[in-house]
């Protein structure tokens, strides 16, 4: 049965999350990850708030004032009313940013095929000996898929991200998967991040606070392809 609240909220305008564009942020319910760093449990585990028809009245509304939209979470590519309501999107002239785990390698090949995407943003969570322990999923093959998809094609640009919390990661991990995004062919700039927890900031796992941060140095100039941090 098709979900007729599919989003929790949205941020009504950002500079941040879409290069280059003023947007928004469209927050989709529901995910197929349960990362242990995950800032957004309420979004993960929560059943969403708002129908689609709320969405695109607040969207009319921003026609002119607004340039993009952003489709993040949870998972936007877990919801089966995406394709559908990004043809929406796009029909009201929004250019549209996905920011997906890749779990779905099938609906970002569609989104792409359908040419219903201008930028993507992929979370790269772990190397695969530590895939389900950060995720809690079984399913490194498909993101691989997905990388290997979007780095097969040239018409979307795309950035790759992994936030860092030492419970879960250390910095071989990320050098690796680094690593791995240059032998893919991998040229854009991939971007570590460290996870925000502690007493004040519940994550789904119940962190505690990330502890050291992971060595930029060592990072930076070890790594094969452009790195920077947040």
């Amino acid at each position: 049965m098709a979900r007729t609240r599919p989003f929790h909220a949205i941020t009504p305008f950002t500079m941040l999350d879409f290069p280059d564009s003023i947007a928004c942020i469209l927050w989709v319910a529901g995910c197929n990850m349960r990362c242990g760093y995950c800032h957004n449990p309420q979004i993960v585990l929560g059943k969403g708030v708002l129908s689609e028809a709320d969405v695109l009245n607040f969207l009319r509304r921003r026609t002119g004032l607004l340039d993009g939209v952003v489709l993040s979470g949870g998972e936007a590519t877990a919801w089966p009313g995406l394709i559908a309501f990004t043809a929406q999107v796009k029909a009201m002239g929004f250019a549209v940013k996905l920011d997906t785990n890749g779990l779905r390698p099938d609906v970002v090949a569609r989104l792409l095929a359908a040419r219903l995407i201008d930028r993507i943003a992929l979370d790269y969570k772990a190397p695969p000996g530590r895939f389900r322990a950060v995720t809690g999923t079984c399913a490194y093959r498909k993101f691989s898929l997905t990388l290997d998809l979007l780095c097969a094609q040239q018409s979307v640009p795309f950035e790759v991200r992994t936030t860092v919390h030492h419970a879960l990661l250390e910095d071989q991990d990320v050098l690796d998967m680094a690593g791995d995004l240059a032998a893919r062919g991998y040229r854009g700039n991939y971007t570590v991040q460290q996870a925000i927890a502690g007493p004040d900031r519940p994550t789904l796992g119940n962190l505690a606070h990330a502890g050291r941060p992971f060595d930029m140095v060592r990072l930076a100039t070890s790594s094969p392809i452009a790195m920077s941090f947040r």
